[in-house]
């Protein structure tokens, strides 16, 4: 790691102001953004996009925790139709076609299979929900909602022969870390900071401004910056943030909901996922997963302690199972689970008696009073509605902050999204083209992963060896630089689990390899806490200041 670290520490540190111990303090920034999950770099990305400057600061890395954890999806969510969120889910099916086309590399179109279970919901009541969803929003790219004969249908070979009749309909799926990433690479060349496994430990208002210390995870001075206005969207701990560092009282609360998912060996040959109805009346999917696999989620359980230590417990992964098993011809046990991750969802909290009924909708707290510096803390909220989210922010602070530039991002491709036409298929014929010596497998993973972007990587490669040492299961030198350089990857955890998903893929000596190339010998990819996972980061100037080169 060290030897990234000194290539890139001059450029960071110039990006980040960073020449001195008091140049932080020298600045004022518009915003200072806390959290980077999706919320807090879509903010920020929006925000640099008015013209704000804007300070983002994470305790972790980029999307280590609940945006990392979903169900990797953008939907409106067919079941809150039963609980009456219509506008939610209006504008979580609006939203749904603005994501697909800014970033067409990462979010795709993905039919979804409901097999009838009469013991369940009624077929009318299905019918005629599915018909709401494909008017409420407007669809105009995905097609429409239409019954199944399962009897004929692919999709009914995985099901027991008892479940003869189906309903289809499309959503999308989306690779959510890369998404928050991404907003992040975009803040970031807009003008806004970006600092990863960076603290905000206390702030309070002065003068006008915030007056904000940060702190390096992994040690080294504190820092203390200054902004017009605080955003606080730590996620899970929103209201603990406010009421610890901030010393405010949480007039909203978020209610911790911890949702788990497992992966087994795929469980069906064909490109459709699965809606299943489960007898507690909630749903679980069943997601085609990197290739080999079948992603399976999620719970829905009441949550209480640190969002960091959330884990999959066993009887959540019998419970998976069994919903799972229910409608396959071949049971799905717990000795298949290939891995499992779990997350909490800091919902806002509207007092359902029922957690699953618990809204996915979002609400913000403006604390601008008497003109003191303005304090917006960010609760609820879903992966799907985070552009929307974020611009909602803007407008919030827009009289108190006086900034001109209206919104801009509904038409804004994402990094890589620049697909001509938002077509990956034609995008992919391209590269395969241009770079014929790169294996079909690899280019279609560079092209959904980086989009346009891929050539920023591969650079003038002309064949394999080109693009440095092969660390094994497809992973370059050249990646992982490309990673470390410009997207904030310090650990095997960031690079295999979250920025490239090949962990499921890699064998151990690969791992070896990449632990050694980091420069560390100790952490278990995958595995680790984030805590861990930065235990042997570069020196602390340069840990503190750690960002991709411009």
């Amino acid at each position: 790691m060290e030897r990234v670290a000194r290539r890139a520490s001059p450029t960071a540190r110039a990006d980040l102001g960073l020449r001195g111990p008091d140049r932080m303090a020298d600045l004022i920034h518009d915003l200072l953004v806390v959290g980077g999950g999706v919320n807090g770099t879509g903010i920020a990305r929006d925000a640099a996009g008015r013209g704000l400057s804007v300070l983002l600061c994470e305790q972790d890395d980029l999307a280590s925790h609940t945006s990392s954890a979903s169900s990797k999806l953008v939907h409106g969510g067919l079941r809150y139709l039963e609980h009456y969120e219509f506008r939610l889910v209006r504008e979580a099916l609006i939203e749904r076609e603005v994501l697909l086309a800014i970033a067409p590399h990462i979010i795709w179109p993905l039919r979804f299979v409901l097999p009838h279970s009469p013991e369940q919901r009624p077929a009318w009541m299905i019918r005629l929900g599915l018909l709401l969803y494909d008017h409420l929003g407007g669809r105009r790219k995905l097609p429409a909602s239409r019954k199944l004969d399962l009897r004929r249908d692919p999709a009914g070979a995985a099901l027991d022969e008892r479940y003869t009749t189906g309903f289809a309909y499309a959503d999308c799926w989306v690779d959510d870390a890369r998404l928050t990433v991404l907003n992040a690479v975009d803040a970031r060349e807009r003008g806004a900071r970006i600092l990863t496994r960076t603290r905000c430990v206390h702030a309070r208002r002065q003068d006008g401004l915030w007056r904000a210390v940060l702190r390096p995870v992994q040690g080294g001075p504190d820092h203390e910056v200054h902004a017009r206005c605080l955003v606080n969207a730590a996620g899970p701990w929103v209201s603990r943030f406010l009421t610890e560092e901030l010393g405010r009282p949480a007039l909203k609360q978020v209610r911790l909901v911890k949702g788990s998912h497992v992966v087994v060996p795929s469980l069906f040959d064909h490109a459709s996922a699965y809606i299943l109805q489960n007898t507690d009346r909630r749903v679980v999917f069943a997601i085609p997963y990197e290739q080999d696999f079948t992603l399976i989620g999620t719970t829905d359980r009441d949550y209480a302690g640190d969002p960091a230590d959330a884990r999959i417990t066993d009887d959540e992964i019998q419970y998976l199972c069994a919903a799972v098993s229910r409608y396959f011809r071949s049971p799905v046990t717990p000795d298949r689970v290939r891995w499992s991750y779990a997350g909490v969802r800091p919902l806002y909290d509207d007092a359902s008696a029922d957690v699953s009924a618990v809204t996915r909708d979002y609400a913000f707290d403006l604390d601008a009073a008497n003109g003191m510096a303005p304090l917006l803390s960010v609760f609820g909220g879903k992966i799907t509605t985070y552009r929307k989210l974020a611009e909602h922010a803007l407008q919030k602070l827009q009289p108190v902050m006086k900034f001109e530039r209206g919104a801009w991002t509904q038409r804004a491709p994402l990094p890589g999204g620049d697909l001509p036409g938002a077509d990956f298929e034609g995008f992919l014929a391209d590269l395969e083209r241009r770079h014929g010596w790169l294996p079909g497998a690899l280019a279609k993973r560079y092209g959904r992963a980086y989009g346009t972007r891929v050539d920023a990587l591969i650079g003038s490669a002309r064949r394999l060896d080109d693009l440095g040492r092969h660390l094994g299961d497809g992973l370059y030198e050249a990646e992982v630089e490309h990673l470390v350089r410009n997207e904030w990857a310090m650990s095997e955890e960031d690079i295999l689990w979250r920025r490239s998903k090949l962990g499921l893929h890699v064998s151990s000596q690969t791992v070896s390899r990449l632990r050694a190339w980091l420069g560390r010998d100790h952490v278990d990819a995958g595995t680790t806490s984030s805590d861990d996972a930065v235990a042997e980061a570069p020196p602390e100037l340069e840990r503190f200041a750690h960002g991709p080169a411009r």
